[in-house]
């Protein structure tokens, strides 16, 4: 273990190791401890395993988003995060984890001033006109204060909570141990790759601590919507920012979730959910970049039914492929065809080899059966959720986590909008602007596109084929051209291996007609059309219905098998 490496390091990580052992002893996991062998690792007496979990009763979920608020901010964070994985999580366990609270008390105002004094390397007298002492708001990693800067601009300083680095480094290095125990030790390990897991989460937590990428998010959330007027992005001053310290434009108005506010203000709510809609709908179907976090504390209606933005800590990245993808998914539900669903899903990558697709495509029919003929107004973006969370476990579908995150962003949306306005509808927002894009993805100039990007692919494959050619056929010559086969069930492949060999020999032959055609294309060059031109089409003919004969057959293997 980390612990055991470096002596400079070794108290802190016992200490920190045994505090979340008995943490997690404490709420009724000591067969977990036992089983990955902590006790004897950290030489603690095994009479704590027979402490059971302390207070009323509660569920294994409750327990654990417990021990997850005890054990601090590198916890909580990977609880937010695990809740946005239902591929990983159980629904129950997801239902805990969104309630996991990231409030704190506020740091003492000495070390607070202390950091940020240290950070822009002045004196607070210096740098504000006023900082209020007391915080705006604190969390596990840091806490925000009021304050005016020397021009009379009214701010917000956010402040990284001073010695949270160390604390997070420690139990990084502690989550990557216990990943690999739980690797090896667990029947986890045979389904996910939980250093890979553990690794991820480092690298977005680490990031989350730069205060740098955030004001980043915030600049291009504002070049983004340059010409959107219904929303308000603060100004970064960057001039008093750094890694732990983000001071950006006060904006004021009322919480988008404080309805008696804004009816007593005269607001049109019904506007402002519309604007609210629109503004995701453009981040997540043209841009690409949404905000992750859009819970109501984090904008407010300003004049004008304008809406201003905050915190920019979590954001989420479609790339154009993934924004297809969904369009083909939405299409396939729409339509109500669970196979097309399924082959959508191996498209993706989102199923493994292991899947029982004859499970997968009969749970996704019950679920499209249930929506079936309801009209969009009746149907909930959350409720929908709910259905998939269960599916999406039981078959561990793997998604990027940027898709789990614009699911919660989603709901996250709908559920300000059915504040906003009761009558609100997320679908009806999102189906035009996907029936929109489905067109698009099948119209003339997106078929040009991908056949223009193909005959390149292709080009270099062939231009490709001369030099690689002779060391393929060298490597053959001499048994080095392995082809490796993973079945998974033996009695089966043996039935299947005469086929294989077949169709291996035939791409051989295909591969020796086209490296012969690449070797006579410089005699056809110099001597126009004489035997070696007639050779060559000879043999592009005889490759080409090789190929096709090929096609044909793994083409009808592939029905036989989905039958």
């Amino acid at each position: 273990m980390y612990m055991m490496r470096s002596p400079q390091r070794h108290l802190k990580h016992l200490r920190r190791y045994r505090e979340i052992v008995r943490v997690l002893i404490r709420h009724g996991f000591g067969g977990l401890v036992d089983q990955l062998g902590l006790l004897p690792a950290l030489s603690l007496p095994r009479r704590l395993l027979s402490r059971g979990p302390v207070g009323p009763p509660l569920s294994a979920p409750e327990h654990v988003r417990l021990a997850i608020e005890e054990l601090g901010p590198t916890f909580i964070k990977l609880g937010q995060i695990l809740s946005t994985r239902p591929d990983l999580i159980p629904p129950a366990y997801i239902r805990e984890l969104i309630k996991l609270q990231d409030t704190v008390p506020p740091a003492d105002g000495e070390a607070i001033k202390a950091r940020v004094e240290a950070e822009l390397e002045g004196t607070l007298e210096e740098l504000f006109v006023s900082f209020e002492a007391e915080p705006l708001a604190a969390a596990s990693l840091a806490q925000v204060h009021a304050a005016t800067l020397p021009g009379g601009q009214e701010v917000v300083v956010k402040v990284q909570r001073p010695g949270i680095e160390e604390l997070i480094s420690v139990d990084l290095e502690i989550l990557f141990d216990l990943a690999r125990l739980v690797q090896e030790r667990t029947p986890l390990g045979e389904l996910y790759d939980l250093p890979e897991i553990a690794e991820g989460f480092a690298f977005t937590l680490r990031a989350e601590l730069d205060f740098r990428r955030e004001g980043r998010n915030a600049d291009r959330f504002r070049r983004n919507f340059a010409d959107e007027p219904a929303l308000y992005i603060p100004r970064v001053y960057w001039e008093y920012t750094t890694s732990r310290v983000l001071v950006l434009e006060r904006i004021r108005g009322i919480k988008i979730g404080d309805i008696e506010a804004l009816d007593a203000a005269g607001v049109d709510r019904h506007r402002v959910g519309e604007n609210a809609a629109r503004i995701i709908l453009k981040q997540v179907l043209e841009d690409g970049f949404f905000h992750a976090d859009p819970h109501p504390g984090n904008f407010f209606v300003m004049d004008g039914a304008i809406i201003g933005a905050m915190d920019f800590g979590m954001v989420g990245h479609i790339s154009p492929a993934l924004r297809s993808d969904l369009t083909r998914l939405y299409v396939a539900f729409v339509d109500r065809d669970s196979e097309a669903v399924v082959e959508q899903f191996l498209r993706m990558g989102a199923v493994g080899y292991q899947v029982d697709r004859a499970k997968l495509q009969r749970d996704l029919e019950r679920l499209l059966d249930k929506y079936y003929g309801l009209p969009l107004k009746e149907i909930r973006a959350q409720e929908v959720m709910e259905d998939v969370l269960p599916i999406a476990f039981r078959h561990h579908l793997h998604f990027p986590p940027d898709l789990w995150l614009l699911e919660k962003t989603l709901v996250m949306m709908e559920g300000v909008g059915l504040r906003l306005a009761p009558d609100f509808n997320i679908f009806d927002v999102v189906g035009p602007h996907v029936r929109r894009m489905a067109w698009q993805m099948v119209s003339p100039h997106a078929w040009g596109r991908r056949l223009v990007k193909g005959i390149g692919d292709w080009g270099e494959l062939f231009a490709g084929l001369p030099r690689q050619a002779p060391r393929i056929l060298d490597r053959l010559e001499h048994g080095q051209l392995e082809f490796i086969l993973s079945l998974k069930e033996t009695d089966r492949a043996i039935g299947r291996l005469d086929r294989i060999g077949n169709r291996l020999a035939i791409s051989i032959l295909i591969a020796a007609l086209i490296v012969s055609m690449a070797l006579l294309m410089p005699l056809v060059a110099a001597g126009g059309r004489g035997f070696a031109f007639w050779l060559l089409v000879v043999g592009f003919l005889i490759a080409a219905f090789l190929g096709l004969m090929l096609l044909l057959s793994i083409w009808r293997a592939g029905r036989q098998r989905r039958r």
